[in-house]
C-alpha cells in the first residue's frame, strides 16, 4: 500500500484546494499526444480536443449525428458533387475571435495537408470555398453520400490564431516537430484550456460565452485531466475519490470498483477492433532472423499465426471476458460489417504448422513484436499472450511494448515489421477502415497502413467509394474489397473492445461508443 500512495501522489498533481461539486476529475491510462487538432487521428488525443474545440458536424453520446458549428447541411440543388452547410452565427473562439466561414475553409484545407492524419477523411474533395460569411461549399470530384460522416471529428481552428502564432502547418508529430498549436489551444467548445502539462496534468474551465451553454447540461464547470497509466494506481485513485471518472477501469478490477459504495462500473460495446498489422509488403524485414527475404510476404505464414492466435483464451484469461473475439477488422457497428466475415477462425495448432512448412518455414523464424502499453484495454497482456501462443508454430516473438507515443510512429514512420493496432470508425462505414488500413501508404491514402500492402486494383476500388451514390452497389464494391483484404490476410483480428467506465455517483453519463467523453453533455450532482 505505501508504493501505492507513493505512485498515487506522484501521478496526481491535483492542486491542494478542495475541488467543488461542479469540478470532474478525470484520468485514463494515457494522455492526448498533442493539441493540434489534425496532427494525430488517435481516440484520446481527439477526446481532448473535442472539450476545447469543435467540427461542423458532432456525434453525441449516442453516435446520432447532430449540428455542431454547422446548423444545416445538405447535397446542393445545382451540383451533387457539393455539399452546401449554413454555419452558426454569432459563435465566439475562446480568445474573443469571431468564428466564420474563413475558419472552416481555412481548417478544412489545413486537414488536407501532408501531415494531417485526417487527410483520409478529405481525400476525395476538390475544393472547399466560402459561400459568404456563414457558408460553406464542399465540392467533391464526384458525389460523396457519407460527407457529414466524415466531419464529426475535423476540428476548426481559427485562421487568424493560427497565423499569429506560426500554426498554420499541420505538426509533423512523426517527425517529432514541436509547435505552438501542439501545446496551446484555441477553440470555440465548451471548455477553455488553463494549463497544460503533457503526460502529467491538463485543466480546462467552462466556456461561459459558449454558443450551447442553454442546450446542453454544462453541468461540469471545470476538468482535472490526469493519465495515469499504472492500472493500481488508477484504480487507487478511483477508490479513494482522488478521481471521479475513469475511462479504463481494469478488466481484474471491475468487481472491486463496481461493488464499492459511492461508484458505479458502465460497461457498453466500443467502436473498435484490436487487431495486429504484419509488413507483408517489403522484400526483407529487419526485426526477424530470415536473411533475404520476408516470411510474413507468404499469406499462408500470416494465415498460420492468425489460426494460432487462441482468441477465446485470451477473453477468458486476458480480458476477463471483457472483449468479443473478432474475426475482421470492423465493429458490428459499420456498415460492411457481417456475421460471415466476422466469423472467429478456430484454432488449429497443427493445420497452423503445416501451412508453415508449405510456405518453406517448418523450423520457424523469430520477429519483434511492438506493443503499445497505455493505449488500449490490456494491450501489453494481450501481445504477452500471443507471444506464447506463436511460439506453439515456432514464431519466436520479441515483445517490446512502450508508452503509445514512441509506438504510433512506429507504424507511421514504417519501422515496425509486425505491431498491435486498434481501430475505431467514427464514419461507421467500411470507406475509412480502407482509406487508412487496406489503400497504398502515399499522399492521400494509407497514413496508418503498416502493412506495405500495395494492389492497385484494390486502391481504384477503395476510391470509387467516396462518389458511389447507388448505396445497394456501393456496398457491394465494400464487400468485394472486405474480400480481398480477409483472403490476404493482412491483419489479424483479435477482438472487439468492450468499455468500463468507472464513475462516482456525482457524475451521471450514457457510454460513448466512441469512448469519447463530452463533458458538455454530462450531469453532476451538487
Amino acid at each position: 500500500m505505501k508504493h501505492t500512495k507513493i505512485l498515487l501522489a506522484a501521478a496526481i498533481a491535483f492542486t491542494a484546494t478542495t475541488a467543488s461539486a461542479e469540478t470532474l476529475r478525470w484520468a485514463r491510462a494515457g494522455d492526448a499526444l498533442t493539441l493540434d487538432p489534425h496532427a494525430q487521428n488517435e481516440g484520446p488525443t481527439s477526446s481532448l480536443a473535442h472539450q476545447i474545440m469543435e467540427p461542423l458536424i458532432i456525434r453525441d453520446m449516442t453516435g446520432k449525428i447532430v449540428p455542431a458549428l454547422a446548423t444545416e447541411w445538405g447535397v446542393s440543388a445545382d451540383n451533387p458533387n457539393v455539399w452546401k452547410f449554413k454555419l452558426r452565427e454569432g459563435v465566439k473562439f475562446h480568445d474573443g475571435s469571431e468564428f466564420d466561414s474563413e475558419d472552416v475553409v481555412f481548417s478544412l484545407n489545413r486537414a488536407m495537408t501532408k501531415d494531417s492524419d485526417f487527410k483520409e477523411l478529405l481525400a476525395s474533395v476538390k475544393e472547399v470555398r466560402a459561400d459568404g460569411k456563414y457558408g460553406v461549399d464542399i465540392e467533391t470530384t464526384g458525389p460523396n453520400p457519407i460527407m457529414p460522416s466524415n466531419l464529426t471529428n475535423m476540428f476548426i481552428l481559427d485562421k487568424t490564431w493560427a497565423e499569429t502564432n506560426n500554426a498554420v502547418k499541420v505538426q509533423d508529430y512523426e517527425g517529432g516537430e514541436e509547435t505552438f498549436a501542439a501545446r496551446n489551444a484555441n477553440g470555440t467548445g465548451p471548455y477553455k484550456l488553463v494549463s497544460r502539462e503533457p503526460d502529467t496534468k491538463t485543466v480546462l474551465t467552462m466556456n461561459t460565452d459558449y454558443w450551447g451553454k442553454d442546450e446542453f447540461p454544462m453541468e461540469v464547470t471545470e476538468i482535472i485531466y490526469t493519465p495515469i497509466q499504472n492500472a493500481a494506481t488508477r484504480v487507487a485513485a478511483m477508490l479513494s475519490g482522488e478521481v471521479d471518472f475513469i475511462q479504463d477501469v481494469p478488466v481484474q478490477d471491475l468487481e472491486r470498483v463496481n461493488s464499492t459504495e459511492g461508484l458505479t462500473v458502465k460497461t457498453a460495446p466500443q467502436n473498435r477492433v484490436i487487431f495486429f498489422g504484419m509488413n507483408s509488403g517489403d522484400a526483407d524485414l529487419t526485426s526477424d532472423n530470415v536473411e533475404g527475404k520476408n516470411p510474413l510476404a507468404d499469406v499462408r505464414v500470416r494465415q498460420a499465426m492468425n489460426m494460432a492466435i487462441n482468441r477465446e483464451a485470451i477473453k477468458k484469461v486476458v480480458m476477463r471476458e471483457q472483449s468479443i473475439p473478432a474475426g475482421m477488422i470492423a465493429p458490428p457497428f459499420v456498415n460492411g460489417w457481417t456475421e460471415t466475415l466476422d466469423a472467429v477462425p478456430t484454432t488449429d495448432v497443427e493445420k497452423a504448422k503445416a501451412l508453415m512448412s508449405e510456405a518453406g518455414y517448418g523450423e520457424g523464424f523469430s520477429i519483434r513484436l511492438d506493443c503499445p502499453n497505455d493505449r488500449y484495454v490490456n494491450d501489453e497482456g494481450i501481445c504477452q499472450a500471443a507471444v506464447g501462443m506463436l511460439a506453439q508454430i515456432g514464431v519466436d516473438v520479441q515483445l517490446d511494448a512502450k508508452p503509445k507515443a514512441q509506438h504510433f510512429p512506429l507504424i507511421n514512420n514504417l519501422e515496425t515489421d509486425f505491431y498491435m493496432l486498434g481501430w475505431g470508425v467514427p464514419t461507421y462505414d467500411s470507406e475509412y477502415i480502407f482509406n487508412f488500413l487496406a489503400h497504398t501508404k502515399g499522399e492521400k491514402y494509407g497514413s496508418w497502413n503498416g502493412t506495405r500492402f500495395s494492389n492497385a486494383d484494390l486502391d481504384t476500388k477503395i476510391q470509387a467509394l467516396a462518389s458511389e451514390t447507388d448505396l445497394e452497389k456501393r456496398n457491394g464494391m465494400i464487400a468485394d474489397i472486405w474480400k480481398v483484404v480477409q483472403d490476404e490476410q493482412l491483419y489479424i483480428p483479435i477482438h472487439h473492445q468492450v468499455l468500463n467506465w468507472g464513475l462516482s455517483s456525482k457524475v451521471d453519463t450514457v457510454v460513448d461508443p466512441e469512448d469519447t467523453a463530452k463533458f458538455k453533455y454530462f450531469k453532476m450532482s451538487k
